[in-house]
C-alpha cells in the first residue's frame, strides 16, 4: 500500500529535472500520474516508462502550460483518461539571469507567462477536476526571490508572484478542502544544470561552501517533499513556503 493509492497526479514539466523525479516518487506511492511537457515528448515517455517499468501507472501528454488552450486541453485529456484529480504539482518554469541594462519586454514575458500566468491558467483549469474531498497543489518557487542575488530581478520577482499565490489561494481555496503550498529549492543539480556548464564550475563550489548540508540539491531533495504535501501526512499544512536548500 502506498501513502498516495488511488490517486491521480498531473505534474507539469515533468520530462527532466525536478519534475520527472516528482513525478517517478508520486507514482511509486500509488499515484496514477500525467506526466506533463512541453518540448521533450521523449524525456517524457522514458519517464512514464520507468514508472511502468516499476510497477506504477502513468501517461505522458504534451502542453506548453503557458498558452490557456494547451492548459484546456490537458485537463480535458486528465478528465477523459482518469476522470479526476488529486494533486496538481507546478513543476514547469523558466529563468535567466542578466542585468538591469539588458532587460526587454520579451525576456519579461518569456518568464512571467509560464512561472505566474501559466501558473495560475493551469490552477484555475485543474480546479473542476477535483472532487469534494479537496486534494492538493504544490507550487515549484525558488530560493532565488528570497537570496535575490544581482542579475536575478525578472526570475526573483517571478518566483517572489509565486510565492504571493500560494499564500493567497491557500485561503481562497481552503473552503474546497485544497490545500496550496510551496516548495522553494537551491541549487539544484538538473540537466539543465549540466547543460550550462556549471556542474563541477566556480558557482557550483560556491554554494556548496554556503551550504550547512555540504552538498549541491538533487532532484530527489525536492521530490519527497512533493510527496509529503501531496499526501495526508501532511492535512494540516496549507499557505506554507518550505524552503528546500540543505539549509542555506
Amino acid at each position: 500500500m502506498g501513502k498516495l493509492d488511488g490517486k491521480i497526479a498531473v505534474v507539469t514539466g515533468a520530462s527532466k529535472g525536478i519534475g520527472a523525479a516528482s513525478a517517478k516518487r508520486l507514482a511509486a506511492e500509488g499515484a496514477a500520474v500525467v506526466v506533463n511537457y512541453h518540448t521533450s515528448s521523449e524525456g517524457a515517455n522514458k519517464v512514464v516508462s520507468e514508472i511502468v517499468a516499476a510497477g506504477g501507472t502513468a501517461v505522458a501528454i504534451g502542453a506548453d502550460v503557458s498558452n490557456e488552450q494547451e492548459i484546456a486541453e490537458l485537463f480535458a485529456r486528465t478528465k477523459e483518461i482518469y476522470g479526476k484529480l488529486d494533486i496538481l504539482v507546478n513543476n514547469a518554469g523558466v529563468y535567466a539571469f542578466g542585468p538591469l541594462e539588458e532587460i526587454t519586454a520579451e525576456k519579461y514575458h518569456r518568464e512571467h507567462n509560464l512561472n505566474v500566468l501559466g501558473l495560475l491558467l493551469t490552477i484555475k483549469a485543474s480546479l473542476p477536476l477535483f472532487p469534494s474531498e479537496g486534494g492538493s497543489i504544490i507550487n515549484i518557487g525558488s530560493r532565488v526571490n528570497t537570496v535575490a542575488p544581482a542579475k536575478s530581478v525578472i526570475s526573483s520577482a517571478s518566483k517572489a508572484a509565486v510565492d504571493a499565490i500560494t499564500k493567497v489561494l491557500c485561503k481562497e481555496l481552503g473552503p474546497r478542502k485544497i490545500r496550496v503550498n510551496s516548495l522553494n529549492p537551491g541549487v539544484i543539480t538538473t540537466e539543465g544544470f549540466v547543460a550550462a556548464g556549471l556542474a563541477d564550475s566556480p558557482m557550483q563550489k560556491h554554494y556548496v561552501e554556503l551550504t550547512p548540508l555540504g552538498r549541491m540539491g538533487e532532484p530527489d531533495d525536492v521530490a519527497f517533499p512533493v510527496v509529503f504535501l501531496a499526501s495526508d501526512d501532511s492535512r494540516w499544512i496549507s499557505g506554507e513556503l518550505i524552503i528546500v536548500a540543505g539549509g542555506e
